[in-house]
């Protein structure tokens, strides 16, 4: 417990693809999330403790570190992977990217909702309740991705049983 530093609380984060489209099929497009995840940990902004990157959407449970702010940090990470994906799509799929062409005065294409999802998280409890709620999307009824949560790449659930980070990128919570 002495890792997590509770003058910034970890957060719970959820942030979804408009409109729901499953942009984030392609691993080359999940790998955008994953680098700029592991930009801003190297950077020393982020701590992530757990995450899950499925077609539509992510979660994570990460916490800003000292001298950051959660707003400005979410916003450069929404911003940089909506601009990557983005440039991605135009280069491999104009048809799909042509899909998140909107009618907005400050963009013509648009990756991300608006309003994402940010709770802080108080205790350890927590974390491990909203650790179990991720690690299990992948095996939703709704996905049925993989059959255990640990065998899906995209997620922090193999980390949290066999203690490898294919990614660099956790820090065990407790």
């Amino acid at each position: 417990m002495a890792d997590i530093n509770f003058d910034y609380h970890a957060q719970f984060f959820t942030a979804t693809i408009l409109e729901w489209k499953h942009v984030l099929k392609q691993d080359k497009l999940k790998d955008i999330i994953i680098n700029s995840l592991l930009f801003l940990k190297n950077e020393g902004s982020i701590v992530v403790y757990g995450f899950v990157i499925m077609p539509n959407h992510i979660h994570l449970i990460w916490q800003m570190q000292d001298g950051f702010i959660k707003e400005k940090i979410q916003l450069r990470f929404l911003r940089y992977t909506g601009q990557q994906i983005k440039f991605e799509l135009a280069k491999t799929d104009p048809d799909r990217l042509m899909q998140h062409r909107v009618n907005a005065k400050d963009r013509e294409y648009q990756i991300w909702e608006r309003n994402s999802l940010s709770i802080d998280l108080w205790t350890p409890a927590v974390i491990a309740q909203k650790l179990d709620y991720i690690h299990n999307n992948p095996i939703h009824e709704k996905w049925k991705l993989v059959e255990y949560p640990e065998e899906y790449k995209y997620s922090s659930a193999k980390f949290y049983e066999t203690g490898i980070d294919e990614f660099g990128l956790l820090r065990h919570y407790n």
